[in-house]
């Protein structure tokens, strides 16, 4: 059976940063390659995929801010900015001058705001189910009762209220099938949501994650701005915006390539690792 503390063998948990504390997860010594998950989410959301693209890849997973077990500071303005000011701590911290990035839902937002700020840093960026994007709708379909708003409800009760059952109701969400969340990945989840610091951190960026409109979210115009070469990875059934939604955001970045993964939902690095890091390799090799 296959289990993260398997998938992580040999790669190296740590604590990097100089201004936040950053826990890592590492492995590899090719070019550096910064994976970065969803709101509510951890390292070990891209257990599935270190090792194989560490066999090409200098590998660094992390634990955003609030989440965790980096550090939780005073909740000060959007969270966005923060996040890549984390990221650019993390870089300078270890001495990586250039560098691509792959974020899924949140860590794609992250990426994207990290990207046009310091576009210089950033070799090519990997946009996993990404968020933080508003489009214009009218060829667009969302499903926000099944996206945003299932996902909000989910959220805000595994962390007011953290039992197995609620943890579960959270995980099913990123999943194409519900058999696809494994009781290793509940256990670890509620470890999580159930330490008092990270839960109440969690309920603070949950509060301000869930709002419409979104504060500070990237518009079409924000979009032909990026500069480094962009894989947009999206997946057949992603709840609330599905693949038209993607194909969209592929259209309106100027250097970018489009893939959809099938009978995959929102976390398809988890789901469909092997095709995703296939990939994730073949991209990033051809940049």
């Amino acid at each position: 059976m296959q289990s993260i503390w398997n998938d992580l063998l040999g790669s190296e948990v740590r604590f990097r940063g100089s201004k936040y504390k950053t826990r890592t997860i590492e492995m590899g010594s090719g070019e550096p390659l910064i994976l970065i998950h969803g709101v509510g989410g951890h390292a070990e959301a891209y257990s599935r995929n270190i090792k194989r693209l560490a066999q090409t890849f200098r590998v660094i997973a992390i634990d955003l801010l609030w989440h965790g077990f980096s550090s939780k500071p005073e909740f000060e303005g959007l969270l966005t900015p923060h996040f890549v000011d984390q990221v650019l701590d993390l870089a300078d911290s270890m001495h990586l001058s250039r560098f691509a990035i792959e974020g899924e839902s949140l860590g794609g937002w992250v990426a994207m705001a990290f990207a046009l700020k310091y576009p210089e840093r950033v070799k090519a960026l990997i946009l996993n189910t990404t968020a933080g994007i508003e489009l214009n709708t009218e060829n667009i379909k969302i499903d926000a009762a099944g996206g945003h708003e299932s996902l909000r409800d989910r959220s805000i009760a595994a962390i007011r209220n953290p039992t197995r059952e609620t943890v579960r109701k959270r995980l099913e969400w990123l999943m194409a099938s519900p058999d696809r969340v494994t009781e290793e990945l509940i256990d670890l989840r509620y470890q999580i949501y159930s330490n008092p610091e990270t839960q109440n951190s969690l309920a603070g960026v949950f509060e301000r994650s869930f709002g419409r409109p979104r504060p500070g979210a990237l518009k079409e115009e924000d979009l032909a701005k990026l500069v480094p070469p962009t894989l947009v990875l999206w997946s057949e059934k992603n709840p609330g915006t599905g693949e038209d939604f993607g194909e969209r955001v592929a259209q309106l970045i100027p250097n970018s390539k489009y893939h959809s993964i099938k009978d995959a939902a929102h976390w398809p690095q988890w789901e469909k690792s092997e095709e995703h890091d296939a990939v994730v390799k073949a991209f990033l090799l051809g940049v």
